[in-house]
């Protein structure tokens, strides 16, 4: 094999040698769709315009509004809406020299009835027969109170006064620490939040909670609440339950004012299967934006699967994704469901040889699109952010096509949360492995990087439970006052801020909580249906246990706070990766460097240590900068905080380790 085809990631990792051609392949199939959009529109970036175009745009040259819609397979097309008393057929629309539909407005006939804030429909003849639906390219949807119908709504953008024009995300993308959050259940009324209430109560919270990144859930428009967002049916919407575009643009705003950072989740993985309300069978077919059935359906999802490889799909999709960094200014995206998109088996197998990343069900076409999607973001500019949700460790997820890979920043390190849930579910403490529990943390490729985290949205939902109800359930409801005495609680709470300091120490290059977490939210997320009698008990978020001081969660949510100080003023996660100094399996001692601090953790159940010899790497004195027996979380104070401690001829350091605890020490300026 010629050397030339040994692309960068072949020679960092050698174990790929035996794939060098798939790996080069790969890249060819990307360079090869790059070029022919090249040819076509000249760059990506001018491809990624079809919003521009489809839609409903006011063309100042001719002072009249157009709508084109894309629908290849249907016979007729009209517009329908408050203008025209919904008249399903006075307003047809005719095919262009391109193939696609469109009708045109003038503004003279129409400047007192087509106005912002009336609602449409386009009203399709194909073979499915006669439907109305809502444009797919439209900007606004809203539902109606009564009917409960779903209908475009015109939304005739103006400039808006950003005053963001000064904000960077350099630092952000070197470390980025984020707070995942849902607007909707971010406060703790039983109701839907808003977009100005999120931006006005919850990130002054975020900010000062030291991190630096919000994850917006459930931005595009979903027509069940219930979702969680991940049912999109209108990609270019932003949901109206949270309120008008204006308020989204004011909450991304103001983060950026506090020097936060905002990525969404973009669900390009999969689409709501409803015809009412989504995109399939627009135009009467079964495969228009979607592969037909049943590879375009999605059984575990209930949800229609995209065709990848058709030049249009890739347009309105790539269209999307500038359409949300422009008009809106998010500064990047968390891809939902990548492992569903890469393989045609969705994931549904054990990834137990290189091969199956290759030539196992791979949908190529998919793998095209993705990387097309990261060089897209990080030709837009401004250093934007993608991060991948994937399980299944494709080898080159997050290096560049060039080198080999699919081209994301990040990856999330899913098999982290799923390690803790596991262990806290089947293992009793004194079952625990260090040697287990540093390979789950640390098996990742040097190069490339990846968002730790203990647990996420995935884990709060209902069926399964966060970490804090893992650890303490019912005795969260009765036994977290401050004055009140329980080993179950007493246990939850210190295990609780060991596995969080080890997972972000330990586990990646960023790191992730879900919205509550951080202070051990207890119970579950369910968002109202049927089954709860449509209640939002549990689709909030119940701040004043944090801000209750007679409670316990202000120990947690304390804790969080002075473990992000200190992870952000070391820039912990931008540094090199940890460097083991001591495993004690028998004794649950673990000891390990990292950004010049060493992280010492004690899982032991009930043993604690006089005297334990912690080996260090050079000589000299060393101070205790987080330590969490402190009694501010939660702790039983048995360290003296005022203690130093110098390294021994042998280099070790002489320590007393108390049980279940985790400290970080820092060399002493001489």
């Amino acid at each position: 094999m010629n050397d030339n085809m040994n692309l960068p990631i072949v020679k960092d990792e050698p174990w790929l040698e035996d794939y060098a051609m798939d790996i080069y392949h790969r890249f060819e199939r990307y360079r090869q769709a790059l070029q022919e959009i090249e040819n076509e529109a000249g760059s990506i970036l001018e491809f990624a315009r079809a919003h521009e175009y489809y839609g409903i745009h006011f063309e100042k040259l001719r002072n009249g509004w157009i709508y084109r819609e894309w629908a290849p397979s249907a016979t007729a097309l009209y517009l329908m809406g408050d203008f025209n008393q919904w008249d399903r057929s006075s307003h047809p629309m005719k095919r262009n020299h391109r193939g696609d539909w469109e009708i045109f407005l003038p503004f003279s006939d129409y400047q007192e009835r087509f106005i912002h804030g009336s609602k449409v429909k386009v009203h399709i003849v194909a073979e499915n027969g006669s439907k109305d639906r809502i444009p797919a390219y439209i900007r606004r949807v809203v539902q109606d109170e009564q009917t409960h119908d779903f209908s475009g709504q015109l939304w005739f953008f103006q400039d808006f006064p950003w005053t963001d024009k000064s904000f960077a995300t350099n630092e952000h993308k070197a470390q980025p620490i984020i707070y995942e959050c849902h607007v909707g259940m971010a406060l703790e009324k039983e109701g839907v939040g808003t977009y100005l209430e999120f931006a006005d109560q919850i990130l002054p919270h975020i900010k000062a909670s030291g991190y630096n990144t919000i994850q917006m859930m459930a931005i595009m428009e979903h027509p069940y609440y219930g979702s969680f967002g991940y049912h999109v049916s209108n990609f270019f919407a932003a949901s109206s339950r949270f309120g008008t575009p204006e308020e989204l643009k004011y909450l991304i705003n103001k983060a950026h004012d506090m020097g936060l950072a905002v990525i969404m989740d973009i669900v390009h993985s999969h689409a709501v299967k409803n015809i009412n309300e989504g995109l399939n069978e627009f135009d009467g077919s079964s495969h228009q934006y979607f592969h037909p059935d049943p590879r375009g359906y999605h059984e575990g999802w209930d949800s229609k699967l995209f065709d990848y490889g058709k030049w249009e799909v890739k347009q309105f999709l790539l269209s999307n994704i500038r359409f949300w960094l422009e008009e809106y200014h998010f500064d990047g995206f968390r891809f939902d469901g990548v492992t569903s998109i890469l393989y045609l088996h969705h994931g549904h197998t054990a990834f137990d040889h290189v091969n199956k990343y290759f030539n196992d069900g791979v949908d190529w076409d998919a793998v095209i699109y993705l990387q097309l999607a990261n060089t897209l973001i990080h030709a837009f500019g401004g250093n934007k952010i993608s991060i991948a949700e994937e399980v299944s460790g494709m080898p080159g997820m997050c290096r560049t096509p060039e080198d080999g890979g699919l081209g994301f920043d990040f990856r999330l390190a899913m098999g982290i949360p799923d390690y803790w849930i596991k262990t806290l579910k089947h293992k009793p403490d004194e079952h625990w492995d260090m040697f287990e529990l540093w390979h789950e943390l640390t098996n990742r490729p040097q190069k490339e990087k990846t968002i730790a985290y203990a647990e996420s949205h995935d884990q709060a939902l209902v069926g399964d439970k966060s970490l804090a109800f893992w650890l303490m359930d019912k005795e969260m409801y009765f036994s977290m006052g401050i004055g009140q005495e329980n080993l179950v609680v007493d246990r939850g709470i210190a295990l609780h801020k060991m596995i969080r300091l080890i997972t972000i120490a330990l586990g990646g290059e960023g790191y992730l909580n879900f919205i509550g977490n951080e202070f051990g939210h207890p119970e579950w997320v369910d968002f109202p249906r049927e089954g709860n009698d449509w209640s939002y008990k549990y689709a909030r978020r119940q701040w004043s246990l944090m801000d209750n001081p007679e409670l316990k969660y202000q120990f947690l949510a304390n804790w969080d706070k002075e473990m992000l100080k200190i992870i952000n003023q070391y820039q912990v996660c931008s540094s090199p990766h940890a460097f083991q100094r001591y495993l004690d399996a028998d004794n649950k001692i673990l000891v390990f460097e990292r950004a010049d601090l060493i992280f010492i953790f004690n899982f032991n159940p009930s043993k604690s240590y006089f005297g334990y010899k912690v080996p260090v790497a050079q000589s000299g004195s060393f101070e205790i900068i987080l330590n969490s027996d402190d009694n501010k979380f939660g702790g039983f104070e048995r360290i003296d905080k005022q203690l130093n401690y110098t390294a021994t001829k042998e280099n070790c350091l002489l320590m007393y380790l108390p049980s279940r605890a985790g400290v970080v020490l820092k060399k002493v300026k001489s």
